[in-house]
């Protein structure tokens, strides 16, 4: 059964009324709802078992917002199927899942990733980012942040709190990211190029990201 994590490095990088759930270790053999077994049932059981650790974290996340348990089916992308008023985002790697959540009235998409705290392998860099950006990076302050794995997951958790909004899909190395050593990174976006700032940090070996949309984000959509 999924042990969450109340007080995560998730937590301090979200702003009120978003709620999040969060587990360190290996994913577990976690119930899943008859839709969703039925969906997941082909696939491989580490694959099954990291679907349903992220679906009962959601739940969790969810109830805090008093939603009822409802199954989670991915849509097109990919994300799941949020209840309608809700927006969400799910992530996982090696030792960590999270789902992060919230009311649609106060925040219009988010997104959230997760990466291994360790440098991306060689040449993923330059595939991902502009010469500014890694410029950016070797201005940061040297020490065991891996900061190309920073770029790289909020570069993630950016597409993941645009797309919902657009329906379009948009390559890492289009979305443009400053990282900041504050905990903090500037994105733009090719389809929303006004700036916004996430938060990121670094805890248990893994980078986790995080980019929150206000709602007047969907009026330009």
């Amino acid at each position: 059964m999924t042990t969450t994590v109340p007080a995560g490095v998730l937590a301090a990088l979200l702003p009120p009324h978003v709620h999040c759930a969060e587990a360190f270790g290996g994913p577990s053999e976690d119930r899943l709802l008859p839709l969703e077994a039925a969906y997941i049932q082909d696939r491989s059981p580490r694959r099954r078992r990291q679907f349903a650790t992220a679906r009962t974290l959601a739940r969790q996340a969810l109830g805090a917002l008093g939603e009822p348990p409802v199954p989670l089916l991915p849509g097109p992308g990919g994300a799941p199927r949020w209840p309608a008023g809700v927006t969400g985002s799910i992530t996982h790697t090696d030792g960590y899942t999270a789902c992060a959540v919230a009311g649609t009235g106060q925040h219009a998409s988010l997104g959230i990733d997760a990466e291994p705290a360790r440098p991306l392998p060689h040449g993923v860099l330059r595939l991902v980012s502009g010469e500014a950006e890694r410029a950016g990076l070797a201005a940061l302050p040297e020490g065991s942040v891996p900061w190309d794995t920073v770029l790289f997951s909020a570069k993630e958790a950016a597409y993941k709190a645009v797309h919902p909004l657009t329906g379009t899909w948009a390559p890492l190395a289009a979305i443009t990211v400053s990282v900041h050593a504050d905990g903090t990174f500037t994105v733009r976006h090719p389809h929303h190029p006004v700036a916004r700032t996430g938060s990121w940090g670094v805890r248990h070996g893994t980078v986790v990201t995080a980019l929150v949309l206000p709602p007047r984000m969907a009026a330009a959509a």
